[in-house]
């Protein structure tokens, strides 16, 4: 790059403007000032650490006596590299922000004029510009009301700024390998990910990063600095659509990702997790009916060897290829930045709604209401209906993974693709086993019982656990959609059940096409099904009652005399999801509110809610989690510690402190 002067009479590259968010700031109090810059095309500014090269923003105030100007905050910046160069830089519109600090004392008219004269560096790929412009503003004392043309503006500002993450980071250096771990909830969105140090001797800017997902960590790696730093590091993750969070980490040991040393060791472990939970499967309500039945219609065939070993590979090939299906899956939609995880397409109501008329079905189906043979998944069609059957089996597995599953596939969310999908294929190999052993192990199926009337009985009898499935099904769907998708579901079994039972009627009076009804039955079922959307869930029982937070409603609840708690979190916040899940959301906690009278109000941070920054940092905290407790009557809230346990919270109704 080349390095020229500034003529004294050119207009600068990055057009700057000192904005106040109120021009009639409080005695005493604080005012947001916002460096509001755009760099011409072709040219870039610099971040507070700009890389390889470049130089950042330098600021020299003439204040009033009395008044201090805090930090300079910069928003999450671009990369850019050049000739091996890596640089850090803006090169659209941002803003930079500077909380001032008024004075006390002042009477209200007071006049309050700032002068900063702003030093900086400003680039094209070929050539440099040292800059310089010095900004004015004159500010009144008065009542400290934001500026309401400015508030988007300064709202949209500090969502650019990295959010602090809460929690401590841990970085390591060894071998010339820099790696850093930062705690980060599996399930939070995450695209693009990159890490920004603030100052140099941490890593060499220009060597690529690898970011890998390990349950709830990152674990970044990268070539460490020549003159590496000691003590703590700090710096900017960015996470994705110009946001980040603020990185604190301290030296300590950080473990290799399950994605780069010891994956295959991981996936070993992971893969046979995978096998027992899947064939632990095989006595769920969900998947038990259609083995016994698939393993009795062995017995019932008189199959010869090669024809039972035939159909075994077939069911196990159908079970293998769905599980490889929704795993890959799955894993595409991740590395697209979906924060989804196993049985990711129960998610969307539909597929509930058409998994419960497959299920009620199949239910209907055992119990003798008809005969179809679309639907008679046991009976005697060779390796093309166990293909089929093991499909089935597969698909209608996967609510039902949860209690055996969890370890293994959260393991195989951050394995590399290969050892992943092997883990997903151990799950279908598990689910598969115990028909496979049925189709190879010629004495295991001399073992089953010889066909008779009593298979009828069976199968009424295992039309019980798949109704229950159906029930289970319809409670899920309520969940996700609300009453108003429960009753549409109900109208979709209802559309199923009159074409099934028309269907049945006529099976058993011997007509000719009697499958007619179900044709129009069927359909207009699965029409009614793909109306559902999801709504507003049913609260969960462990925080019924929870509102959204806002001041209004804080404000009037306590003008009721209500207690209030009132929490500050964020999808990306680990303490905040831990504290959650053994504290806040428990039985215990919500018995003791609702004894109490407690309202609950949620201040969800993920994107950087403005209006929450704003009261979170009113009440001293630079992020979440924040946790406050409003005793009626008391002028100010008590602010709990970061670590709640549910003593502690059972604990705040009955000493109303």
């Amino acid at each position: 790059m080349t390095l020229l002067a500034l003529p004294a009479a050119a207009a600068p590259h990055v057009a700057m403007r000192l904005v106040a968010e109120t021009a009639r700031p409080a005695a005493g109090g604080t005012v947001t000032l916002a460096f509001d810059a755009a760099p011409a095309p072709g040219w870039h500014a610099y971040w507070q650490n700009p890389g390889d090269a470049g130089v950042g923003t330098r600021l020299e105030w003439k204040l009033p006596a009395g008044a201090a100007a805090g930090e300079l905050r910069y928003p999450v910046p671009q990369r850019l590299l050049i000739a091996g160069l890596m640089n850090y830089v803006f090169e659209r519109p941002f803003a930079m922000l500077v909380d001032l600090k008024v004075p006390a004392g002042l009477a209200a008219g007071a006049r309050l004029p700032i002068t900063v004269k702003a030093d900086y560096l400003v680039c094209t790929d070929d050539l440099c510009v040292p800059e310089t412009q010095t900004l004015e503003a004159v500010l009144t004392v008065g009542d400290g009301a934001p500026d309401p043309a400015l508030r988007a503006r300064f709202d949209a500002w500090r969502r650019a700024l990295p959010q602090p993450l809460g929690a401590t980071a841990t970085w390591q250096a060894r071998g010339g390998v820099f790696r850093l771990g930062v705690p980060f909830p599996a399930e939070a969105s995450l695209d693009q990910p990159y890490f920004y140090p603030a100052a140099s001797g941490a890593v060499d800017f220009a060597a690529p990063q690898k970011v890998t997902r390990d349950g709830d960590r990152l674990v970044i790696e990268t070539k460490a600095a020549a003159n590496l730093a000691r003590g703590r590091i700090e710096g900017v993750l960015a996470t994705g659509d110009g946001r980040g969070l603020a990185i604190i980490a301290e030296p300590g040991n950080v473990a290799p990702a399950a994605g780069g040393e010891g994956a295959w060791g991981a996936a070993l472990a992971a893969f046979a997790g995978a096998v027992l939970g899947g064939l632990l499967l095989n006595i769920m309500p969900c998947v038990f009916p259609i083995l016994s039945l698939k393993a009795l219609s062995l017995a019932r065939a008189g199959e010869t060897e090669r024809g039972a070993r035939r159909e075994a590979v077939a069911y196990a090939a159908g079970v293998i290829l769905v599980c490889l299906a929704l795993g890959g899956t799955l894993l595409a939609l991740r590395a697209g930045g979906a924060a989804v995880g196993w049985a990711f397409q129960l998610q969307d109501p539909r597929v509930i709604g058409a998994l419960l008329l497959l299920v009620a079905g199949i239910a209907l189906n055992l119990a003798g209401l008809f005969e179809l043979p679309a639907p008679r998944f046991a009976g005697r069609s060779g390796a093309t209906g166990a293909f089929a059957t093991g499909a089935l089996a597969a698909f209608v597995a996967t609510p039902c993974t949860g209690p055996f599953m969890g370890a293994a596939l959260g393991a195989a969310l951050v394995l590399p693709t290969a050892a992943a999908l092997m883990v997903f294929a151990g799950l279908g190999f598990g689910i598969a086993l115990p028909f496979l052993l049925i189709g190879f192990v010629p004495a295991l199926r001399r073992r089953l019982p010889k066909p008779g009337a009593w298979m009828a009985r069976v199968r009424r009898i295992l039309s019980v656990p798949m109704f229950l499935t159906a029930l289970a099904l319809g409670w899920v769907l309520w969940r996700q959609a609300g009453s108003i998708g429960l009753m549409v579901a109900l109208i979709a079994l209802a559309l199923l059940l009159v074409g099934l039972w028309l269907t049945g009627r006529a099976q058993h009076a011997g007509r000719e096409r009697a499958w007619w009804p179900a044709l129009i039955g069927v359909p207009a079922a699965l029409v009614a099904v793909a109306l559902l959307h999801s709504g507003a869930a049913a609260p969960s029982a462990a925080i019924a009652g929870a509102q959204p937070f806002s001041e209004a409603r804080l404000a009037a609840l306590r003008a009721e005399g209500r207690p209030v708690f009132a929490y500050f979190t964020a999808d990306w916040c680990l303490t905040c999801k831990v504290n959650e899940k053994t504290s806040i959301e428990t039985e215990k906690v919500a018995r003791a509110f609702r004894h109490g009278k407690v309202a609950v109000l949620v201040g969800d941070w993920t994107d950087g809610n403005p209006a929450l920054g704003r009261f979170i940092e009113a009440n001293n905290r630079a992020g979440v989690p924040l946790y406050l407790w409003y005793a009626p009557g008391a002028p100010a809230p008590r602010v709990l510690p970061q670590l709640l346990t549910p003593d502690m919270l059972v604990a705040l109704p009955g000493n109303g402190s």
